[in-house]
C-alpha cells in the first residue's frame, strides 16, 4: 500500500495529525523569531533579556512536557486536542493583550509548551500509535505539516506586516487555525482513549525512560540533529563568515533545506515500512555526516549548501524513524510517555547547546573547529546507540 492508498483510506485521521503539526508553527522558534523585536518592545526587554527569558520559558516548557505529555496515553485524543488548543489560544491572548511583562512571558511559555511541544506531540503520537504496517509513511506525511509552516509562513507574514501589526497577524493566524479545527473537532474520525489512567500505586509498572540505560544510549543519536542545527541557525552569521560564504547564500540554502525535507520525509517513511526503523536509524544521519565533512574540508558556499541540504534530508527522515523506533522498543501503548520524555530532553538540550556553543566561539574557537566537534558528537552518538539497535527488542526478536 502506497501513499495514495493511505491518503484515500485514512485521510481524516491523517488530516487531524497533519493540522496538529501545522498548528505547532505558532510556538516554533522560526515563527516567534519573526516577531522578536515587537514582542521584546511590548514586554520592555532588550534583545539579550528576551533571549534569556526565551531560554527560561523554553526550559520550563520542557519540564511541563514531562508532566503533561504522558496523559495522551490514557486521555481521549479529542479532549487532549481541545485542552491544548484552548491553552494555546489563551497563551496568545496573554502574550498579545496583557499589560504586564510577567503575564506576557507566561503567555509566551504557554505558546511554546502547547505549540512546539504539545501540538507536535499530538500529531506524532496519533500517527505513530494508530498506524501499524504503514507507520513510517503516516509519520512522513504528517511531518510535512511542520514543513508547510516553515515554508509558507515566513514570507506570508513578512508580506502581511505591510498592512497589519504583529498582534493582528497573530490573531489572524489563530482565527485561521480555529476555522480549520472546528469541523475536525466536531466530525473528525477521532480514536478512542487508548488506555486507562495508570494506578499511582503501581507507577513502576509503566516505562520510566530516564531510569533506563537504553534510553540514555539512544538519546545522543536522536539529539544530534536538533542540537547541531539549532547551533547553525543561531550562529549563522559567524558560520558564513568563517566558512567564507555570505548570509545571502545561507538564505538560499535555507530554502534548499526546506525542499530537502520533503524527499527526506517521504522516502524515510517508505523505507521505515520496508526496511524497519533499526536499519534506518543506523543510516539516516549519513547525509548530515557527509555534509559536515564537506563543510570542514571545502568550506565556502559549497559548505553552507551541504550543511543545509544534508541537514534537511536527515531532519525530514528523523521523526518517522525515531517514533517508529520508540514504538518498537517501548510499545505503542506507552508512546505518549516515551515521546514526552524524548521531547523534554530535546528541549533541554536545544536550550543549553547554543549557550555552550557561544562560549566556545567567545573563547576563540573557529567555526570549522565547531563543525569538527559536531562531527565527533555524531560519531559518538551513533556508536553509543549500536548496543540498543542490536538488542532483541529493537530487532523485534
Amino acid at each position: 500500500m502506497g501513499y495514495r492508498t493511505l491518503l484515500r483510506d485514512h485521510r481524516g485521521l491523517l488530516g487531524i495529525a497533519f493540522l496538529a503539526m501545522f498548528s505547532s508553527s505558532l510556538g516554533q522558534s522560526f515563527f516567534i523569531g519573526l516577531f522578536q523585536a515587537p514582542i521584546s518592545e511590548r514586554l520592555g526587554l532588550t534583545a539579550g533579556q528576551f533571549g534569556t527569558a526565551y531560554a527560561l520559558v523554553t526550559l520550563m516548557a520542557g519540564f511541563a512536557m514531562l508532566r503533561f505529555g504522558p496523559v495522551i496515553d490514557w486521555v481521549a485524543p479529542r479532549r487532549f486536542a481541545l485542552v491544548v488548543l484552548g491553552t494555546l489560544f489563551g497563551g496568545v491572548a496573554l502574550l498579545t493583550l496583557s499589560p504586564w511583562w510577567i503575564t506576557g512571558l507566561l503567555g509566551l511559555g504557554l505558546v511554546r509548551l502547547c505549540g512546539q511541544g504539545m501540538m507536535t506531540h499530538l500529531g506524532n503520537t496519533l500517527a505513530g500509535r494508530e498506524f501499524v504496517s504503514l507507520r513510517g509513511r503516516a509519520l512522513g506525511l504528517v511531518g510535512m505539516g511542520i514543513m508547510l509552516g516553515e515554508t509558507l509562513l515566513p514570507p506570508l507574514m513578512a508580506a502581511l506586516l505591510v498592512w497589519l501589526g504583529w498582534r493582528q497577524l497573530w490573531w489572524l493566524f489563530v482565527l485561521v487555525l480555529a476555522v480549520l479545527w472546528v469541523p475536525l473537532l466536531l466530525r473528525g474520525p477521532w480514536p478512542k482513549a487508548p488506555g486507562r489512567r495508570p494506578d499511582r500505586t503501581r507507577r513502576q509498572d509503566g516505562p520510566r525512560p530516564f531510569r533506563e540505560r537504553r534510553f540514555w544510549q539512544l538519546l545522543p543519536l536522536l539529539m544530534i540533529l536538533p542540537v547541531t542545527m539549532t547551533g547553525l541557525f543561531i550562529y549563522q552569521a559567524r558560520m558564513t563568515e568563517d566558512l567564507g560564504s555570505t548570509l545571502g547564500v545561507y538564505a538560499l540554502a535555507l530554502t534548499g533545506m526546506g525542499l530537502a525535507k520533503l524527499p527526506g520525509a517521504l522516502l524515510g517513511g517508505r523505507w521505515v515500512d520496508r526496511l524497519g526503523p533499526v536499519r534506518l536509524a543506523r543510516l539516516y544521519l549519513l547525509p548530515f555526516g557527509l555534509a559536515l565533512i564537506v563543510a570542514i574540508s571545502v568550506g565556502g558556499h559549497t559548505g553552507v549548501w551541504a550543511l543545509m541540504v544534508g541537514g534537511g534530508l536527515a531532519m525530514g527522515a528523523q521523526e518517522s524513524i525515531a517514533t517508529s523506533l520508540l514504538v518498537r522498543l517501548w510499545g505503542a501503548e506507552h508512546l505518549g510517555t516515551v515521546r514526552a520524555t524524548l521531547s523534554a530532553a530535546m528541549v533541554f538540550s536545544t536550550g543549553i547547546a547554543p549557550a555552550l556553543l557561544g562560549m566556545a566561539l567567545d573563547l576563540g574557537a573557529s567555526f570549522s573547529l565547531v563543525l569538527v566537534g559536531m562531527l565527533a558528537l555524531l560519531v559518538i552518538g551513533w556508536a553509543l546507540a549500536q548496543g540498543v539497535l542490536a538488542s532483541p527488542e529493537a530487532r523485534g526478536a
